[in-house]
């Protein structure tokens, strides 16, 4: 038996892969990531949103708590401690410090804080604003706001902001 021969016996079951069977390994992964690397990024923006609108219910719910405990909705300039209220419009103002705070009501009751903090918008959102906005009317009803990632939410579910 000769060299060539025995060496073939040997390794002739062990052969590597073709060039072609590799090329369509490569291209089955090509084509798999191709799909995976959209999705994902659609998951991060739909997060982002979907903590937006979270953080909109939690703060419309203080607000509201707020609002029955001192009789009327919080004035966003004051931080004071004897339930400031306003009674005028207020559009896409910054929210009022005075959620953080004890408040001493009419009849002499303390409520509150009403939130532990001001939630921030969540991270990688690219938008207006650098916090929630608030906005409220003469009548009592109010909306908190929040815009980015090409998206607007607001505290009632919607999708737009004033």
């Amino acid at each position: 038996m000769t060299a060539f021969r025995s060496m073939r016996l040997t390794f002739g079951s062990k052969r590597g892969f073709t060039l072609i069977e590799l090329l369509i390994v490569v291209a089955i992964i090509g084509i798999l990531a191709a799909i995976a690397v959209p999705l994902y990024a659609n998951v991060q923006a739909r997060a982002r949103i979907a903590k937006a609108q979270a953080d909109t219910r939690a703060i419309a719910s203080a607000v509201s708590i707020y609002s029955a405990h001192c009789g009327g909705l919080p004035n966003p300039g004051s931080g004071a401690a004897t339930c400031p209220t306003s009674t005028a419009n207020q559009a896409n103002q910054p929210l009022s410090p005075a959620l953080l705070i004890q408040q001493n009501n009419a009849q002499g009751q303390i409520g509150g804080p009403f939130l532990n903090s001001l939630p921030t918008l969540p991270s990688g959102w690219t938008g207006n604003g650098a916090s929630y906005r608030y906005d409220a009317t003469a009548a009592g009803t109010f909306q908190l706001c929040a815009s980015g990632d090409t998206v607007s939410v607001n505290s009632n579910g919607g999708t737009t902001c004033p």
